[in-house]
C-alpha cells in the first residue's frame, strides 16, 4: 500500500497546483509551480514543507514559482534535460526512461513531446498515479505549440499504455470546454454523455473535475480514441491512420 499523500489546489486562472508528500521519508514535492503564492499557501495549509519541485515543461505558468520557492525552501528542482536552459533553478535533469527516487517511491520519466519539445510526464507506479502536465487533460490534450500532430499522438500513445486504474493529475481545469467539444466528434458515446453531464454539475458547483483515471479517458477522451469506428465514421475518415484521425480532431479543437 502506497503512503503517497496528494494535495491538489487551484492556481492562477485555470492551473492546478499539486503537492505530493511521503510522510515516512519526510519529503514533499510541488508538481510544477504555476505561482508561488498559492503553492506557499498549500505548503502552510498542509504543514508539509517543500523539499522538491518536479517540473513537466518550461512554460511560464508551470515554472513561475521555481526561483522564489527555491530561495525560501532550498528545494531540489528536477526537470527535463531538453528544456534545462528554460527551467529556472533546475538542479537535476531527466530523460525518457529514466527513474529517480522520491522518498520511498520510484518515479518513471516518460518523454511526451508535442505541447513543447521537451515535456516529460511522471509515473509513480507504486502509488498508481501519473502527472501529465499539459500533455493529457481530462477529455483533452495539450495544444501543439512546438511539436507536430504525429509527435503528440506518439506521446499520447505512450500514456495509453499506463494501467487503466492509473489516476491522472493534469495541469489545467479545461474539462468543461473539452467535454463540450468531445461531444461534437463522438456524439453517440453514452459514457461521454454521462460524463459531460457530471462535469457540467461539478463546474456549476465550483468543484474541480480532476483527477481523472486512464480508464475514464480511454472510454471518453476523443484524443485517445482515434481508432474508434464511430468517431472515424462521424469524421468520414474510416480509412485514415490513427495519427491522421488524431490530427483532424486536434485541428477541429484548435479552430473552436
Amino acid at each position: 500500500m502506497s503512503n503517497l499523500k496528494i494535495h491538489q489546489f487551484n492556481c492562477r486562472d485555470d492551473n492546478f497546483g499539486v503537492l505530493i508528500h511521503d510522510p515516512d521519508a519526510g519529503v514533499t514535492a510541488a508538481i510544477d509551480t504555476p505561482d508561488e503564492v498559492p503553492v506557499r499557501a498549500a505548503i502552510e495549509e498542509t504543514g508539509w514543507g517543500l523539499t522538491h519541485i518536479i517540473t513537466t515543461h518550461h512554460h511560464f505558468d508551470h515554472v513561475k514559482g521555481n526561483e522564489p520557492l527555491k530561495a525560501e525552501f532550498s528545494c531540489h528542482i528536477i526537470g527535463p534535460e531538453a528544456e534545462a536552459d528554460r527551467i529556472p533553478g533546475i538542479d537535476q535533469t531527466v530523460n525518457d526512461g529514466d527513474q529517480f527516487q522520491f522518498g520511498n517511491h520510484t518515479v518513471a520519466v516518460i518523454s511526451t513531446p508535442g505541447h513543447t519539445l521537451g515535456q516529460v510526464n511522471y509515473h509513480f507506479a507504486d502509488a498508481g498515479v501519473a502527472f501529465t502536465g499539459d500533455t493529457l487533460f481530462a477529455l483533452g490534450c495539450g495544444r501543439i505549440f512546438e511539436g507536430d500532430p504525429d509527435m503528440m499522438w506518439s506521446s499520447l500513445s505512450k500514456l495509453m499504455q499506463l494501467p487503466e486504474e492509473t489516476v491522472i493529475y493534469c495541469g489545467h481545469e479545461y474539462t468543461l470546454s473539452n467535454a463540450r467539444f468531445a461531444l461534437t466528434v463522438d456524439p453517440d458515446n453514452e459514457a461521454l454523455q454521462a460524463r459531460a453531464a457530471e462535469i457540467e454539475a461539478l463546474r456549476a458547483d465550483g468543484k474541480p473535475t480532476l483527477p481523472t483515471t486512464m480508464a475514464q479517458e480511454l472510454k471518453t477522451n476523443p484524443f485517445l480514441r482515434a481508432s474508434d469506428p464511430a468517431i472515424r465514421a462521424h469524421l468520414g475518415m474510416e480509412d485514415a491512420t490513427d495519427a491522421q484521425v488524431f490530427a483532424e480532431i486536434r485541428a477541429r479543437k484548435d479552430k473552436g
